[in-house]
């Protein structure tokens, strides 16, 4: 029988093989029991041991008739237990301290030395009658040795040597089918990890709750306590990550893209992310910029339509088309417009078409992808302002009047309604119900420079305050809602007015700490406001909840002081358009 390779056994108990039947504990040289069910190399190596030592004994006896002694059926080994002939006794009893190191360490002799029957007489011949302490403490110190080299074995789950014979080769073939099913073994745990990375198995009962009742238990978490709870673990930091999670702090946030009635401006950009880039706009945190400049002092006003800038230059209206961060623009135009013999006051976006008001009393169509330009006499001097919805254009100018326009193609130029104003008008703003319309004027020649008409029939509805100062013009008016609007102007207030409310009366009101005139405003739609001053290009940021201004960022020094004259922003950018510069104000890269 050909005895397995080193290391063999151990395989086998690694990946759960159980080779032949389990063998009877196995008694020593000097009566001591073998290691039982290690799982080690010791026990086949110990059956086959004692049968060839059986078969010696009974050769012996034959040649020399009776022995000098009897001699245990286990390994003949130096460095065994205490002496003892076999008697009645059981294994436990005849076991001494040191019994399992000495049968180990028997077995191992035998087997690398083959020693005889012989050699264990007279190994018992010559400790007869000796417990040996000695002995005992060398035998438990070889047995130590041994079990950690047993130990260290199955750990590095060395494979067998080299296969002796048949026998050899057979315990080959189930050391390669146990490194198979440790490999199999080893996917699946790495199978199981990925599953417990998209959910812990283990912690506290809350977070194998349902998704909809975690949803609803963070929901009440604020945005510190969300944020910490998302350093715990991958799972946790993308299920923190839900959209529905951040909308309730987005929309309690300054320009997060979320209107005051709830509306998603910007669905494409995670809530998460914007509510990050808020808390810059909260602190004031940003890199200021230059995008564009120019030689002579110009009123540039300008509008965003997705990723292009037009803005005005002159006589002129350049596009540009935004670089991927936002924060510069390709230098190259992408179109340029032209048609106004004096400078461009204003113009907006409507319906692929540009509607700009010139100085030299005309409007000029324009469609952007096209080269197509249609201009018309509209005043007797500058259009200050103009506006379109719904195909209607509304104009203001300095000769004291407004009118309505259509923007049909086959009606361009005819005039539906002249207003007399009885004053200058520098701003306009059509309602997002398409019902009506308001001027801001200079409030010279009317008590209130706010007055709301009638688009169809071109009457006056109402007008908003009573208190106006003379002179307080309005410089900049925008619809928020159908009931809501806001103004500034020459008075150095910012003022909130709802129609629901009052019309004589404006809900709030914020007052330019520097006592300088604010040239235009810009909302989110919901609680961030900027306003542009007249002194040193002053930028303001409020916070529509508060009295006080949040942050002022001068935009110029002492001797190139500038009015901003135009104001747009984004939910990471704010642009600002002075006489020499257009500035860009990045609050995501700060």
């Amino acid at each position: 029988m050909v005895s397995p390779p080193p290391g063999a056994a151990a395989v086998a108990a690694r990946v759960g093989l159980r080779v032949g039947p389990a063998p009877r504990p196995l008694m020593g040289s000097q009566g001591r029991s073998g290691p039982p069910g290690n799982g080690g190399p010791g026990e086949v190596e110990g059956g086959e041991a004692r049968k060839l030592q059986e078969g010696r004994v009974a050769r012996g006896k034959r040649r020399k008739g009776k022995g000098k002694g009897k001699a245990s059926a286990g390994q003949g080994g130096r460095g065994s237990g205490a002496e003892g002939k076999p008697g009645p006794q059981t294994v436990k009893e005849a076991a001494g301290p040191g019994a399992e190191a000495g049968a180990r360490a028997g077995q191992r002799e035998e087997a690398e030395g083959g020693g005889s029957v012989e050699d264990g007489a007279r190994g018992i011949k010559g400790d007869k009658g000796s417990a040996g302490t000695g002995k005992e403490a060398q035998g438990k110190e070889y047995g130590k040795k041994e079990e950690w080299r047993v130990r260290a074995r199955r750990r590095e789950g060395a494979r067998p040597g080299r296969a002796q014979g048949r026998g050899g080769q057979a315990w080959a073939d189930i050391a390669g089918t146990g490194a198979a099913m440790a490999a199999a073994a080893g996917e699946e745990e790495e199978e199981a990890a990925r599953e417990s990375a998209a959910r812990p198995a283990a912690g506290p009962a809350l977070w194998r709750l349902p998704e909809e009742l975690l949803l609803l238990i963070c929901s009440y978490l604020d945005m510190r306590a969300l944020g910490r709870l998302a350093q715990v673990c991958r799972w946790l930091r993308r299920f923190t990550s839900c959209d529905l999670l951040w909308r309730r702090i987005a929309r309690a946030s300054l320009n997060s893209g979320f209107t005051r009635l709830g509306t998603d401006l910007m669905t494409s950009v995670p809530v998460k992310e914007r509510v990050k880039v808020s808390q810059n706009w909260r602190l004031g945190r940003c890199r200021e910029g230059i995008l564009l400049k120019w030689r002579c002092s110009q009123m540039p006003w300008m509008q965003l339509e997705d990723d292009s800038l037009y803005i005005s230059q002159a006589n002129f209206i350049l596009a540009y088309q935004f670089r991927p961060d936002g924060a510069s623009l390709n230098r190259r135009p992408l179109g340029v417009f032209a048609g106004h013999d004096e400078d461009v006051c204003h113009f907006v976006l409507a319906n692929s078409h540009i509607v700009s008001a010139g100085g030299d009393g005309k409007i000029g169509i324009h469609k952007i992808h096209s080269t197509f330009t249609v201009k018309y006499s509209a005043h007797e001097q500058e259009v200050n302002c103009v506006d379109c919805k719904g195909g209607i254009i509304v104009s203001g100018s300095r000769d004291r009047t407004a009118k309505v326009w259509p923007l049909a193609s086959g009606r361009l130029g005819q005039c539906l309604h002249t207003i007399q104003t009885e004053d200058r008008v520098w701003s306009i703003a059509v309602s997002p119900l398409l019902s009506s319309f308001v001027t801001g004027t200079a409030c010279c020649g009317h008590f209130s420079p706010l007055r709301i008409w009638d688009l169809n029939s071109g009457q006056l509805m109402t007008h908003l305050g009573s208190d106006f100062p003379p002179g307080a013009g309005v410089l900049d008016v925008m619809y928020e809602s159908p009931f809501t609007l806001l103004s500034c102007g020459y008075d150095t207030y910012v003022r909130y007015w709802d129609l629901r409310t009052s019309v004589r009366k404006c809900v709030m009101e914020w007052e330019e700490p520097h006592d300088s005139t604010l040239y235009c405003l810009q909302t989110d739609g919901n609680h961030l406001l900027a306003t542009g001053s007249s002194y040193y290009g002053v930028v303001r940021l409020w916070d529509r909840r508060q009295r006080a201004c949040l942050h002022a960022f001068p935009l110029t020094s002492t001797p190139l002081s500038s009015p901003v004259y135009c104001l747009r922003l984004t939910t990471k950018h704010l642009y600002a358009a002075l006489s020499y510069n257009l500035h860009v104000l990045d609050f995501q890269n700060p």
